[in-house]
């Protein structure tokens, strides 16, 4: 078995969470490759004391690898989405970050999930991503053009409020008059999605939601719409330039461009257990069923 180790950052609790992921591996004679740019970080800090071998591109995930874990929050998986892309390999989400509504391996449960995961015990959850296209195609995000949380339209260099005319399958939906537009798939239902009013969404769910950012009409409303829909947008406003941002990418796009946005023809896979499913993870995370008069 071969498994291949993402991280971003240095954290306080990186060192003991890589000490346990590299400790159980090792053990087990397991094959451990890491991330080169974390590999570096880890270095620095004296958290490895052995030699091994990394990885930095897509085309390295993509040679006999089993599973990749990351190390770190729910951003730092979507970060390790566009590296795994259409390869099929599975991620284990080790959280050493706040939230962790993707990452929910806790620390002090990591030898007994990560044995449970050498012996087929969990569940592959298969997570919709959103790609998008251009025209005229001028958009530069390191031709990564998908994300897994969402895609954003926003304003750019002004207070004014931006107009994005929207149809679903060329059919004409809206014009929002807002701060920007957010195309969320189920698992970035979550995010920055939720933040802005929109409805949580089982992950395995086949739909995308459409959040409006600080729409000024209070009737325009986050839609649920098909999976197989191909949204098109028109953005106008008074600067030449508006923002597009891909889960954490974000570029500059001019007025006179046209967004597609649509379901991606792959997946990605995430590695779940019965007791970190959603269910009790958005329970944990949102405080569902708290009540301070108990």
């Amino acid at each position: 078995m071969k498994i291949a180790v993402f991280g971003q950052y240095y954290q306080n609790n990186t060192h003991s969470i890589v000490e346990k992921v590299v400790a159980f591996l090792e053990e087990k004679n397991i094959e451990v490759c890491f991330y080169k740019v974390f590999y570096e970080k880890l270095l620095e800090n004296n958290v490895l004391t052995t030699v091994f071998p990394t990885f930095d591109s897509h085309e390295c995930l993509k040679k006999n690898f089993d599973y990749l874990i990351s190390i770190g929050g729910d951003g730092t998986i979507l970060r390790a989405a566009t590296f795994v892309r259409d390869s099929n390999l599975p991620i284990i989400g080790i959280n050493a970050g706040r939230l962790g509504f993707l990452a929910t391996v806790q620390e002090e449960n990591i030898e007994n999930l990560l044995q449970r995961v050498l012996v087929n015990d969990f569940t592959l959850s298969k997570r919709t991503l959103v790609s998008l296209y251009s025209n005229p195609e001028n958009i530069d995000l390191e031709d990564i053009n998908f994300a897994l949380n969402e895609i954003t339209v926003s304003r750019k260099d002004t207070t004014s409020m931006i107009t994005i005319e929207t149809y679903i399958n060329n059919e004409y939906l809206n014009s929002y008059w807002a701060d920007g537009l957010i195309i969320s798939t189920p698992t970035g239902s979550t995010g920055y999605s939720l933040s802005c009013g929109g409805p949580v969404i089982m992950p395995t769910a086949n739909c995308l939601v459409i959040t409006p950012i600080a729409p000024h009409n209070l009737t325009a409303r986050p839609l649920i719409i098909p999976d197989d829909s191909e949204l098109t947008l028109k953005i106008k406003g008074r600067e030449e330039q508006y923002l597009v941002s891909l889960d954490s990418r974000i570029t500059s796009v001019s007025n006179e461009t046209t967004l597609s946005i649509k379901k991606t023809d792959f997946h990605i896979s995430i590695v779940e257990f019965p007791e970190e499913g959603f269910l009790r993870t958005i329970r944990k995370k949102l405080l569902w069923g708290e009540d301070k008069r108990n």
